[in-house]
């Protein structure tokens, strides 16, 4: 099997400051915790930044700034940027530190869904900002990408060199990636991370990751990287799976606040330390940064 390739998000845009005291804000806060991540293995990490007075999500491209330069200057972590950003979120805002700061690798939502975080209200119904409750009890929320929003993200974006992670929510993710493909505006290796257990996207059973899979293969063939994230409790169980099928993972407090029933996870490298793990048991390596460059085809992959 490869040497796992594993991505840290420290911190994104579902969970809020009040859920967790463990949750990075500042840029800072951020740096610290992905710079901690790499330490332990995780050979990306994937980043959002927070407005630093009440932790909304904002994609501000000066605190994106603040946050790369202290990363940057200590790891060579490969960073990977948003532009999924928050669904209350303009395309034009959530592309525009991927555009300005022309990053080896962003993300990039492959389909709309409908979003359904309200149930997180029952599970922590004291909140500290009011923006956490708009944000959470929203039954209308549509996480928009349609295809021209795909298309221009792909070209403004792709033109500067800047490659993708293929967020892929549900099977048609998949369905409307190979649609790109055909048209020429993505080139393999493509780099696929299909995201399970969100209420409005595919779940995380077992049966649903064998089928994201055996898609993904059928439209594909070896011309991507297969990786997955679980959400909530599913984050290490999902992982575990993608390990075992000699895939690649994601954890961090973007996806998961958890490390084991009822137990907030105190940072997001306890998560990759737990994947690191696995891989251990499995006689699995965990790859470098240098080698997820080379097999992403990253521009400054050596």
């Amino acid at each position: 099997m490869p040497d796992a390739i594993i991505t840290c998000a420290p911190t994104g845009a579902i969970h809020t400051p009040s859920m967790s005291p463990y949750l990075p804000v500042t840029p800072h806060e951020i740096a610290v915790a992905a710079l901690a991540a790499a330490d332990a293995g995780a050979a990306i990490v994937h980043l959002h930044v927070r407005d630093p007075q009440d932790g909304h999500p904002v994609q501000d491209v000066g605190l994106f700034r603040e946050l790369l330069a202290e990363i940057q200057g200590k790891s060579d972590v490969v960073v990977n940027l948003t532009t999924g950003g928050s669904p209350h979120m303009t395309v034009e805002e959530r592309i525009e530190p991927a555009i300005s700061l022309a990053p080896e690798l962003a993300s990039l939502n492959m389909g709309s869904m409908n979003m359904g975080l309200y149930p997180m209200l029952d599970r922590f119904p004291e909140l500290d900002h009011d923006w956490e409750r708009r944000h959470l009890g929203n039954k209308d929320l549509v996480f928009k990408n349609t295809f021209a929003d795909i298309e221009r993200i792909l070209r403004t974006c792709g033109d500067q060199g800047t490659r993708f992670e293929f967020e892929c929510y549900d099977t048609a993710h998949l369905y409307n990636l190979a649609h790109f493909l055909d048209r020429g505006l993505v080139e393999p290796p493509l780099f696929i991370q299909t995201v399970v257990g969100l209420l409005g996207g595919i779940g995380a059973d077992v049966e649903d990751l064998l089928h994201l899979r055996r898609t993904a293969t059928r439209l594909f063939g070896d011309q991507f990287e297969w990786s997955t994230l679980g959400a909530g409790a599913a984050q290490i169980r999902v992982g575990t799976i993608a390990l075992a099928l000699g895939a690649n993972a994601r954890v961090g407090l973007e996806d998961s606040l958890w490390d084991g029933p009822g137990r907030l996870a105190e940072s997001s490298r306890v998560q990759v330390e737990r994947l690191r793990s696995v891989a251990t048991t499995l006689y699995r390596e965990l790859a470098t940064p240098s080698e997820a460059r080379r097999r992403l085809a990253l521009r400054s992959a050596k």
